[in-house]
């Protein structure tokens, strides 16, 4: 390491995040000491600087900011084999007890005493150093660069819903919101071979995105259009109702009209996270079997959502709209905030020789 240098993004409360010096921890013996490379902002990391909580998750003291992550091996702990110096790797943030039933049985994602980046109390990894669990850092592959490893973990998300929902070869989906989790859900479920793709949101150039990403139809949510009038819509454009649907927006409309427009046998997977009661139309979906899924982070994934940009099937790419320094930090999660430039994916560099792409 060429000096102590380990600027870090800390969240003391709502609307202050503050760039101060750390001591650059030591790695475990079951752990590896990262350079780290690009850290994206996630909707949850503006929630906590907005509001200072999401649900039981409360900002109490300070906080590390960051979970969307890639980085360079600088040091292993002695149990570690997989994984050298100079190795280039994305982070899954989740590191879980590994011994309950849930982690036992693969759902490791829902293990009560998991440790998660940047979820109070536990910080996250917005710094230029930074130890995580070795087993929870996937070696990226020569054709994949830091930048992609970020985009792995809100990617990983796209592919468990697209899992929950057994998207397959034939499949008519519907995704409902096209921001970052719309949009990667979009990019994993044309992976998984669905035949015909609509997505709603309520901003054009939401909407333009996914039609560059592959999307078959769009429909544009305007004010006061009412639900029936949306399903409608749906049905009219596809030809057929849909079989598998995502809400990614968490909104009870969105919501409701997943519930009433699914086709009966079909799965709808509810992802975006929304009020903790809604008024649903459950006894439409209940009398035609409509399975209603719900989704939390992703447990086995990574792997599969690494496969599909190593191989060519996908690119997260143009998902990213912005860079920023980790000097930046404060202006990145303004940008993020107010949506200014209408940002998709905002990228912070923690490596102090980034240097912007000249293009």
């Amino acid at each position: 390491m060429a000096s102590n240098d380990n600027l870090t993004a800390v969240l003391y409360g709502i609307n202050d995040i503050r760039l101060e010096q750390r001591p650059i921890p030591v790695p475990k013996d079951d752990q590896v000491l990262l350079q780290m490379a690009v850290v994206g902002i996630c909707g949850s990391d503006v929630h906590y600087l907005v509001h200072g909580s999401i649900g039981p998750f409360v900002v109490k003291k300070p906080m590390i900011i960051g979970h969307e992550a890639s980085g360079t091996v600088v040091k292993v702990g002695k149990n570690v084999k997989h994984l050298q110096p100079g190795d280039q790797v994305a982070i899954e943030p989740g590191v879980p007890c590994r011994f309950c039933a849930f982690c036992k049985s693969g759902d490791y994602h829902l293990c009560a005493d998991i440790f998660f980046c940047a979820t109070p109390p536990d910080d996250g990894n917005l710094s230029r150093y930074y130890v995580h669990a070795a087993d929870f850092c996937h070696k990226l592959p020569p054709n994949m660069d830091l930048e992609d490893g970020a985009l792995m973990e809100p990617l990983s998300v796209g592919v468990h819903a697209t899992k929950r929902g057994f998207v397959t070869v034939g499949d008519v989906v519907l995704i409902l919101g096209a921001g970052p989790i719309g949009l990667v859900t979009l990019l994993s479920a044309k992976a998984m071979g669905a035949s015909k793709i609509i997505v709603t949101d309520i901003w054009d150039v939401k909407l333009q995105t996914a039609k560059e990403l592959g999307a078959h139809h769009v429909i544009k949510i305007e004010k006061g259009m009412e639900e029936d009038a949306i399903v409608a819509k749906i049905v009219e454009l596809l030809g057929e109702q849909p079989n598998k649907t995502f809400d990614c927006s968490g909104a009870e409309q969105s919501v409701r009209i997943a519930l009433k427009v699914t086709k009966s046998k079909g799965i709808v997977v509810l992802i975006g996270m929304g009020q903790l009661e809604q008024t649903l139309p459950l006894s439409s979906a209940i009398i035609r079997e409509v399975d209603i899924r719900g989704v939390f982070r992703y447990s086995n994934d990574y792997p599969i959502a690494i496969d599909m940009v190593a191989s060519g099937k996908i690119s997260v790419k143009p998902l990213i709209t912005h860079h920023f320094k980790i000097e930046e930090t404060v202006k990145a999660f303004e940008v993020a905030r107010t949506q200014a430039g209408n940002p998709i994916k905002i990228l912070i560099h923690a490596n102090p020789n980034w240097k912007p792409n000249k293009k």
